[in-house]
């Protein structure tokens, strides 16, 4: 059996962060909720709501169907704008980013 719809949300989420250079402290401000809050959620702790995925697609750019089916979809949706170019540090990441490898 494949991944569960949370689990596949979360992996949306964490694959969507790094593929933008965010934070969880830079998505959490974006929706309005504490980092504790998004920690919890990507954890598995506490889930995420349908609410919050509908925030978390509008944030990021994407339909909510397109983070609901997982990471690779997610990713793939990710307008361009909203990548992390590479050679541009992400946020309170002392690493610089190369040909795809953090240095």
């Amino acid at each position: 059996m494949g991944m569960s719809l949370a689990d596949r949300v979360r992996s949306a989420v964490a694959a969507l962060m790094h593929a933008t250079g965010e934070s969880q402290t830079d998505l959490a401000a974006a929706l309005g909720v504490s980092q504790g809050q998004v920690s919890r959620r990507q954890s598995g702790a506490a889930a995420w709501s349908l609410d919050d995925c509908e925030a978390v697609a509008e944030h990021f750019g994407i339909d909510v169907l397109d983070l609901m089916a997982g990471p690779t979809r997610a990713s793939e949706s990710l307008p361009d704008l909203r990548r992390r170019a590479p050679g541009r540090r992400a946020p309170g990441d002392g690493s610089v980013v190369r040909e795809g490898v953090a240095r």
